[in-house]
């Protein structure tokens, strides 16, 4: 009743006028014509051409006040569509209009029996799922590469990490897939422990694209009615092609989180949580994101949502035959340029499957680190990369990828060759220098994230810091792996590696000393 009396007369009448013709409705055997107007996209429009006299936020009053160095950058229509939680836009929380509209039919493409749309990124999805599976003493399975906000969900659940080491490859230094024997271990060694395991949590596909085989893992955790998470942060396009991988659900996981800003085109943060079967608590995922998510949510960035949904429903068995098409152009432009090194599935006999829109280029048979690379390849030919390594770049092809592109980044990495190449002695030295293990390997976790998190902790000198209980979760960023987690010992292994990517370029995040001069521990 509140609601109704909130809505004026003029914007119920262009409400109405334009429901029908915004409406959109997919069943199973047909999709959304290209015209059509997505559900919240349309309330949206809607709203923001109210002839309303506006008492509301946000401050700029729909763009009345809006800060000019922004609107110079990028026009008013932003500010105009920045409107907040009215009645007619729905409300995140509980969606009974537009919102639930538009997140049924992302959950009718996707394959899930539901899905929630993310304000807070993926890491917000990531965080409600494993809130929602495992209780404070729990353990979760997940793999030690595993990005920064399974690990902030550990501590704000009080679960207990059961880490997997995944395949390191050391002429890469890539981390891959977990396998499903071991998961079986893991499995077995907790019950034969009377632990009880709340979920296990998989990070499929890497960041450069590597596949774990989830069809197996999910078959084994169900046969013991343990639930599938799924950080398919760069997987939100899988399953829509024959050529790429088949996605999470489809594979029987039981929640899969994912960028749809990434590969798809939302706005960056948005993101949506999928679930599917009955052994996740659907009342508990939502009860979790609404402890997790702002009470402010952005309706630019759900509208974008709703809006990269509808663009890929207009026709989804074959948007990416061009991304697909320059891909492999582009593998065949480089992969013969001397002294690069293309990425596959050889060094990774365990997974056979690789993303083809994730390319991965190494340079080290030319002396060059990814970072050295990729200043070259900016500062030659302005091609910006996704994510630069200690021995690799790698380059996302997407919707938006051009053929311009593509030849730049070609002859970028051609001039880079012909410049630097090193001869074979050289080449072979470097090799086999470099070939180590990955930098945890050996941990020793003596607190839970959680108990490291709250316990007193002291700074001091990083040579003193070695055996010590590390205090602070610090990675190289991207890819946002940590390399020292809160409440494991200090290692000569973890140290090295990071002032080794430290000294070749990275940025270290999470680090009180971005320096690394000094460090944070547990003072117990």
């Amino acid at each position: 009743m509140l609601q109704e009396r909130r809505v004026i007369e003029p914007r119920k009448k262009q409400q109405d006028a334009g429901s029908t013709r915004d409406r959109i409705l997919i069943t199973n055997s047909e999709i959304a014509q290209p015209n059509s107007i997505p559900p919240l996209v349309s309330a949206l429009k809607t709203c923001a051409h109210q002839n309303a006299a506006t008492f509301h936020f946000p401050g700029h009053n729909r763009g009345r006040a809006a800060p000019s160095s922004l609107v110079h950058l990028i026009g008013l229509k932003p500010f105009i569509h920045d409107l907040p939680e009215l009645p007619e836009l729905d409300n995140l929380f509980s969606p009974e209009g537009p919102i639930l509209e538009a997140q049924k039919l992302a959950a009718k493409l996707f394959g899930s029996s539901e899905t929630w749309f993310l304000v807070g990124g993926t890491t917000c999805g990531i965080q409600a799922a494993i809130l929602a599976t495992c209780s404070p003493g729990d353990y979760l399975i997940l793999p030690r590469n595993s990005h920064i906000s399974a690990i902030s969900a550990i501590v704000l659940s009080g679960v207990i990490p059961k880490y997997i080491i995944p395949d390191y490859d050391c002429l890469w230094d890539i981390t891959a897939g977990v396998t499903l024997s071991q998961i079986e271990k893991a499995i077995e060694e907790l019950h034969m422990e009377g632990q009880k395991v709340g979920a296990v949590f998989i990070t499929s596909p890497t960041y450069h694209g590597i596949c774990s085989n989830l069809t197996d893992i999910s078959k084994l955790c169900h046969s013991y009615e343990i639930p599938v998470i799924v950080d398919e942060a760069h997987g939100a396009h899988f399953g829509f092609h024959p050529e790429l991988p088949s996605s999470a659900l489809q594979q029987g996981a039981d929640l899969a989180v994912q960028s749809t800003h990434k590969v798809l085109c939302s706005l960056t943060q948005s993101s949506m949580l999928h679930m599917s079967g009955n052994i996740v608590d659907r009342e508990r995922i939502c009860r979790c994101l609404q402890t997790l998510q702002s009470t402010s949510p952005s309706y630019l960035l759900l509208a974008s949502l709703d809006a990269a949904r509808a663009q890929l429903s207009e026709k989804p068995g074959s948007i990416f035959n061009n991304a697909l098409d320059l891909a492999i152009e582009t593998k065949n432009l480089i992969g013969n340029i001397p002294g690069i090194s293309m990425l596959g599935t050889l060094g990774f006999s365990n997974f056979p499957v690789i993303d083809p829109l994730r390319l991965t280029f190494g340079f080290w048979r030319l002396g060059l680190s990814g970072f050295e690379a990729d200043e070259t390849l900016y500062s030659d030919q302005g091609v910006i990369s996704e994510l630069v390594g200690t021995r690799s770049i790698t380059f996302a092809i997407n919707l938006g990828t051009c053929r311009d592109h593509i030849q730049r980044l070609a002859c970028g990495i051609k001039n880079l060759s012909e410049a630097t190449l090193l001869s074979f002695e050289k080449i072979k030295g470097q090799i086999e220098d470099h070939c180590g293990s990955a930098p945890f390997t050996d941990i020793t976790m003596c607190l839970n994230p959680r108990e490291a998190f709250f316990a007193r902790k002291r700074k001091v000198a990083i040579g003193e810091s070695l055996g010590k209980i590390c205090g602070e979760l610090i990675c190289p960023y991207p890819p946002g792996i940590p390399v020292m987690i809160p409440g494991e010992t200090i290692t000569k292994k973890a140290l090295e590696y990071l002032v080794l990517v430290k000294n070749k370029g990275a940025t270290i995040s999470g680090a009180s000393d971005p320096l690394l001069n000094s460090i944070v521990i547990c003072d117990v």
